[in-house]
């Protein structure tokens, strides 16, 4: 019996295995929100803000320079018709984990072969200087976003 595609790719299969590389937290106030972790957490910006016009938002990170600490992105609405703004309003804080990944095609193929469900095909982010990302849920409704390195 041939084995389908769902069977036969493997995490191990992948060549360079997910790298958690930032969670991402929707907040209605970036520059609030930045003040926020640095008092909270010690974080300090890392990069950004940056609009993201096709994202509908504007996105800055935050953490510990040079830390091996969990990076966030603080994702705010960049308008009245943000999707963000769906999230803020139903009380959503978490919004999504990054992984970063050397075959955004490869790890795409992976994640669907697990039941995951691409709701964005690979794409240029202003935040990632160019490089690609796309957009999944897993089966227990957990969206991801994948980076290519």
């Amino acid at each position: 019996m041939v084995e389908t595609l769902e069977r036969a790719i493997k995490p191990s299969d992948l060549k360079n295995p997910m790298k958690l590389k930032h969670l991402g937290i929707a907040v209605p106030d970036i520059e609030r929100a930045i003040k926020e972790y640095e008092a909270l957490f010690g974080y300090s910006l890392l990069s950004g803000p940056f609009d993201d016009r096709q994202q509908q938002a504007k996105v800055c990170f935050v953490g510990r320079e040079g830390g091996d600490q969990v990076v966030f992105e603080l994702i705010a609405p960049l308008s009245a018709e943000s999707h963000v703004n769906r999230l803020i309003s139903k009380g959503t804080g978490a919004y999504h984990a990054c992984f970063e990944v050397d075959d955004i095609g490869g790890a795409l193929r992976h994640m669907r072969s697990q039941g995951c469900l691409i709701v964005a095909d690979p794409a240029p982010a202003v935040a990632f200087d160019g490089r690609r990302i796309a957009w999944l849920f897993t089966p227990t409704k957990l969206l991801i976003e994948l980076v290519e390195q």
